[in-house]
């Protein structure tokens, strides 16, 4: 039972870590990013390159998200912001630009699975049972996370600038506030935050030029019923990773694997704000 509930807490922890970025941006920019899937391969093969070079794992995540960050700058000012009064055309357009990403990835490094280095290995006792160390891991740093992203919308200027745009883009605008720059900004940060997610969870699996697809489609999914806030998305991914762990351990994991996808079209079904009120 331990390991139940464990296996719960580190795959809800997963599934935040890894739909963090998709929120952001939707929450303060109104657009699904379709790119998210090819952000979070980009984050994989950015772990997969530290490991080849001999660099510390460690660095894999911050590189990653350095790696997205830079790449979200210049593909919002490029390609997404003449398309701001578009809006179908732009969620069009990241769409299009996963596909590019992901062809380019399968360019580079062909199509085979690749392996990133793990920076903890073993296990650790907790609860009177050996569990993953770096599962562990992933959790306290999906908590950090949560904490970081709390502070950065309350107690920053470009969280204020942020909230602002998504209760009232216009009356921002009208209070002076560069709605342009911070949906930028906002790109940015969310493709920093993919992409880190993506050598995140590298470790733990492999990565190839697919790897974000069931991501994406999960996180989507995850998106759709919390609203925009982070603890409904807590909420959400503690829920829905909790029965699909259930599901995949109980049932099949083939159909664990769809349980995302159904529990959350049945939320949604049941209660059309999902989770968003929570």
């Amino acid at each position: 039972m331990a390991i139940f509930i464990l296996d719960i807490l580190t795959t809800a922890a997963i599934l935040f870590v890894v739909s963090a970025g998709l929120l952001v941006i939707l929450g303060v920019m109104k657009l699904i990013n379709f790119a998210h899937g090819a952000f979070l391969t980009v984050g994989g093969y950015s772990a997969y390159i530290t490991g080849l070079a001999g660099l510390s794992p460690w660095l894999s995540i911050p590189f990653a998200a350095a790696v997205g960050l830079v790449g979200g700058l210049i593909i919002e000012r490029l390609i997404v912001r003449p398309l701001y009064d578009r809006p179908l055309d732009a969620i069009l357009a990241t769409w299009g630009l996963g596909i590019v990403i992901g062809q380019l990835v399968t360019l580079i490094f062909g199509r085979g699975v690749q392996f990133a280095p793990s920076p903890i290995s073993g296990t650790t006792e907790l609860l009177g049972i050996d569990y993953s160390a770096y599962r562990l891991i992933v959790a306290l740093f999906a908590v950090l996370l949560a904490a970081g992203l709390s502070a950065l919308l309350k107690f920053t200027r470009f969280g204020l600038n942020a909230r602002a745009v998504i209760m009232n883009e216009n009356l921002a605008r009208g209070l002076g506030i560069d709605s342009t720059r911070v949906r930028g900004l906002t790109f940015g940060l969310g493709a920093a935050l993919a992409c880190a997610a993506g050598a995140l969870i590298t470790p733990l699996l492999s990565v190839d030029p697919n790897m974000g697809l069931p991501w994406l489609i999960n996180s989507f999914m995850l998106v759709m019923i919390s609203g925009v806030s982070f603890p409904s998305l807590f909420l959400a991914s503690l829920v829905l990773g909790g029965a699909q762990v259930a599901v995949s351990t109980y049932v099949s994991p083939i159909f664990g694997g769809m349980t995302i996808v159904v529990a959350a079209a049945l939320v949604l079904r049941i209660n059309p704000k999902g989770f968003s009120r929570a």
